[in-house]
């Protein structure tokens, strides 16, 4: 998720303040990014810099800011322009079962139950929010968090019935140090 753009989208609504900017965007996902209020101030500073927000005069001891012409623009371009899986974060289940695999001593299929167990938690949690009344954009995130967890859990299904077909290329065996006389020979 872009900070930077979650902001200009909030500041699109009208001029907030850092705490304001925070709840409403708390509120727009659920609390499932919470922002830290000291990364909301250092993103609006940069936004600053870049002529995309403008803050305004303080007032009751807070500094509201407000979207530029340039910050509207960005964010016109960051609605109309597709977000690439490249440009998403790295699957760190993924990376995981993948250096589990080549690592020695590693218990593979268990590193797969463990994430599938704590999956399916999540899965069951994440349904169980979806009974509660809530605003569409915070219904849309769970929706998306559900099938993300769905999909995690096909995927795991699958890993397990690979590892079950798997061995080993000679490239991802580990092999004894060589001897002596193989080193001299």
């Amino acid at each position: 998720m872009s900070v930077k753009h979650g902001l200009l989208a909030l500041l699109e609504r009208g001029p907030m303040y850092g705490y304001q900017l925070r709840a409403a965007f708390d509120s727009a996902t659920g609390g499932t990014w919470p922002l830290n209020i000291g990364q909301v101030y250092t993103t609006l500073a940069r936004l600053e810099r870049d002529d995309l927000v403008a803050a305004l005069p303080e007032n009751e001891g807070q500094r509201p800011y407000e979207i530029t012409p340039h910050g509207r623009d960005e964010l016109k371009k960051w609605f109309t322009t597709p977000v690439r899986r490249g440009d998403r974060p790295r699957d760190e289940v993924a990376i995981k079962l993948a250096l589990a695999i080549t690592t020695p001593g590693v218990d593979v299929a268990k590193v797969v139950m463990t994430q599938r167990t704590s999956t399916m938690r999540t899965l069951q949690e994440y349904t169980r929010l979806k009974t509660q009344p809530g605003d569409l954009p915070w219904l849309l995130v769970l929706d998306a968090m559900i099938f993300q967890a769905e999909a995690e859990l096909r995927w795991l299904d699958h890993c397990e019935a690979s590892l079950l077909r798997y061995e080993p290329t000679p490239a991802h065996q580990t092999s004894p140090e060589p001897t002596s006389a193989e080193v001299s020979g």
